[in-house]
C-alpha cells in the first residue's frame, strides 16, 4: 500500500513538471510558428538589427566580465570570514535581484545627478550612453554574479586554503593559487549568469540608457520599439533570437557541471 500511494505521488508530481514544461512549449511553439524563416532572416539583417546584435554582445560580455570580478571577492568574503552583520549583508547583496527593474534604472538616473554622479559623469559619460547601458546590465547581473560564486566557494572545502596557509602562504596566496583553480567551474558559470540576465535586461537600460536607435539599442529594447510601432513579425524574429542565445548560455552552464 505505501509503495502505490509513493508511486500516486511520484505521478503527480511528474504531471505538475510536465504541465509546466508544456506550458512553455506551447508559448515557444506559438511564437516560433507565428512567421517564416525567410522573414526572421530578412528582419535579423536590417542594420538597425544588426547594430543591436553587436552592442548587445559587447556590453553584455562587459557587463558579466565586470560582474565576474566583482562576484569572486565578494564570494570568498562571503563564505570564508564570519563577522556580526553578515546576514544583514548577504540580504543587502540581493537586493539588486528583488528590486524592480525599473527601480533600478530610476535609481542610477537619480543617482547621476547628484554632486557625485556629476563629477563621475565628468570623467565618463554614463546617462543615455553606452557605458551607461553597461552599468545598468552589470548592476543587476552582479548579484547573479555573487550568488553563483557564493555557492561555489560554500560547495568548495576551506582545508587546502588552510594547509596553504600553515606552510608560509598569504590569505592572497592562498586565493590565487588555491581557491581560484578549483572554483574555475564556477567562474565560468558565474560568467554564463551573469551574461544571460544582462541579455534580458530591459527596465533599467530604458530609463537611464535611453533606446535610441542606432547607439543605445540592445535586443530587449528592440523588442519594445518594434511592439510599439506595431512591428509584431520583427519583434517575434530578435525574441527568438535571444531565445537561441539563452540556450546557448544555458547549454554552457550545464556544462560546466555547476548547478545554479
Amino acid at each position: 500500500m505505501r509503495l502505490n500511494r509513493s508511486n500516486l505521488c511520484w505521478l503527480v508530481l511528474a504531471l505538475i513538471t510536465a504541465g509546466y514544461l508544456l506550458f512553455w512549449a506551447l508559448l515557444l511553439g506559438a511564437t516560433a510558428t507565428y512567421s517564416t524563416p525567410d522573414s526572421w532572416l530578412q528582419v535579423l539583417r536590417s542594420p538597425e538589427i544588426r547594430h543591436a546584435t553587436f552592442l548587445s554582445l559587447v556590453t553584455c560580455s562587459l557587463a558579466a566580465g565586470f560582474a565576474l570580478l566583482l562576484a569572486v571577492p565578494v564570494g570568498y568574503l562571503m563564505t570564508r570570514l564570519e563577522f556580526r552583520g553578515k546576514s544583514w549583508l548577504d540580504a543587502a547583496l540581493d537586493i539588486p535581484i528583488i528590486l524592480p527593474p525599473l527601480v533600478v534604472g530610476l535609481c542610477l538616473l537619480i543617482f547621476f545627478q547628484t554632486k557625485i554622479g556629476k563629477v563621475i559623469e565628468m570623467a565618463i559619460p554614463f546617462t543615455y550612453q553606452v557605458s551607461g547601458v553597461v552599468l545598468a546590465q552589470f548592476v543587476v547581473a552582479a548579484a547573479f554574479a555573487i550568488r553563483t560564486m557564493r555557492g561555489t566557494f560554500q560547495h568548495l572545502s576551506a582545508r587546502p586554503e588552510d594547509v596553504a596557509l600553515t606552510l608560509g602562504c598569504t590569505r592572497f596566496q592562498a586565493l590565487w593559487h588555491v581557491a581560484l583553480p578549483a572554483a574555475r567551474r564556477g567562474m565560468v558559470a558565474a560568467f554564463c549568469i551573469a551574461w544571460a540576465r544582462s541579455l534580458g535586461e530591459f527596465g533599467p537600460i530604458l530609463v537611464f540608457a535611453g533606446a535610441t536607435r542606432m547607439k543605445t539599442e540592445v535586443l530587449p529594447t528592440t523588442v519594445w520599439l518594434e511592439l510599439s510601432v506595431g512591428n509584431l513579425e520583427a519583434a517575434v524574429a530578435v525574441s527568438l533570437f535571444m531565445v537561441l542565445l539563452a540556450v546557448l548560455v544555458l547549454v554552457a552552464v550545464r556544462a560546466t557541471g555547476e548547478k545554479v
